[in-house]
């Protein structure tokens, strides 16, 4: 199977650009109807269902103008969600101070924890674990995603 993501990727980003939004992933996959292209967008204050329509409009009369995907393939345009994967070191970055949780290998032993990021450094992130600090090398994590932890009725946000 031959992916298009680079190509996806280049339009994206400029069509990103023009529109003042950021481009967060793109995911590639083949289902039984055919390929399945899903791109991630986020903005300061979030993506609208306005936002995600223009942009799949855009895109997709780009990517038919330029032939770029000769079969058929289905587009989907969305926010990332308000938990979120965390695969690329932009995305820890734009992380920071957010609840996360991680899973990683520390040799034969496979750990977890939760935690706010507090820092991305080039080779780890740092956790804050309820006061305690976990240092985690980018290398060992196997997985990572955003955590949201809605307030009990009644707490108001101070």
């Amino acid at each position: 199977m031959e992916y298009y993501r680079p190509q996806i990727e280049d339009i994206a980003r400029r069509l990103c650009q023009e529109m003042h939004l950021a481009l967060y992933d793109i995911d590639e996959k083949m289902s039984g109807k055919g390929r399945i292209i899903t791109v991630y967008l986020t903005k300061i204050g979030g993506v609208t269902l306005d936002d995600c329509a223009a942009f799949s409009r855009a895109l997709s009369d780009e990517l038919e103008e330029f032939d770029i995907i000769p079969e058929r393939y289905f587009l989907e345009v969305s926010s990332p969600g308000i938990e979120r994967p965390l695969k690329l070191k932009s995305h820890y970055v734009s992380a920071i101070n957010e609840k996360v949780a991680v899973q990683w290998n520390d040799g034969e032993a496979k750990l977890s924890t939760m935690g706010t990021l507090t820092e991305v450094n080039p080779d780890s992130i740092t956790l804050d674990d309820r006061g305690k600090i976990v240092q985690i090398d980018f290398k060992a994590i196997t997985r990572a995603k955003t955590v949201y932890l809605a307030k009990p009725k009644g707490e108001s946000e101070q």
